[in-house]
Formats: structure tokens, C-alpha cells, sequence
């Protein structure tokens, strides 16, 4: 029997290291999924005002204007059926219970390698 599996045409990375945001979308681009990278949550905001076809947001949980963990359900909110990965270089219990607590399909330490982004998402889009 078939399964069909989602699709990720569209990804929103939303981090404030630009290294990441490039490391994410050419990991992404060899899935042949289309990127657009903003650096924080209110730019994140704004381009939900007009954009909210996201399969996939590859979300920092530590960003300049606030915790990435407290914008999950806006995002939800604005993007129902896109999957939520939270990224952070502060892995931990604490931080890792209050994201998908909070709405996140997973959450992924930094560094990350690329085995494991893809890895990541086959796991949220089999769910």
C-alpha cells in the first residue's frame, strides 16, 4: 500500500544567523523546496499578513525580538497545516517540552547536519 506523503513545496526559515538561513535552504533546495528567510519575529509577521502558503517553518527559538516558542501559535493560527520545526542552540529539556507543548511537530538542536534536516522532515510529514 501507497502512502502518500505531504509534498513541501514552501519553507519559511525565521533565524537570525544568515549562515543558518543559507545552510537551511540549500539543504532544502537539493528537496526542491522553494526558501524565503527572515531574521525575526516581526518580520516573520509581516510576511504572514500576506503569505501563509508554508508547508514547512524552520523556526529559532532565541531571535532578537523574542522566544520562537511564544510565536508557535500565532503561526498556527496564521499557517494551520504548515509542519513547525524549532531550531535552537540552546537544547534543552526545558526549552525542547515548552516548543512542542507549544505546537512545534519537532525540534532540532544546532549544530544540525543535513542527514539530519532531512531525517526531520520525513519524520513530521509521515505524522
Amino acid at each position: 500500500m501507497l502512502v502518500n506523503k505531504p509534498s513541501y513545496s514552501r519553507a519559511l526559515i525565521v533565524d537570525d544567523e544568515t549562515d543558518i538561513c543559507y545552510l537551511l535552504s540549500n539543504i532544502l533546495r537539493q528537496k526542491k523546496i522553494h526558501t524565503k528567510h527572515v531574521s525575526s519575529l516581526s518580520e516573520a509577521e509581516k510576511v504572514f499578513q500576506s503569505d501563509t502558503n508554508f508547508s514547512i517553518i524552520f523556526l529559532d527559538n532565541y531571535l532578537p525580538d523574542g522566544l520562537g516558542s511564544d510565536f508557535i501559535d500565532t503561526i498556527k493560527k496564521k499557517n494551520p497545516s504548515a509542519k513547525l520545526v524549532m531550531i535552537s542552540a540552546h537544547d534543552t529539556y526545558s526549552d525542547r517540552k515548552k516548543a512542542l507543548q507549544s505546537g512545534a511537530d519537532s525540534f532540532m538542536g544546532k549544530p544540525f547536519s543535513k542527514e539530519l534536516v532531512l531525517k526531520e522532515i520525513d519524520h513530521i510529514g509521515a505524522s
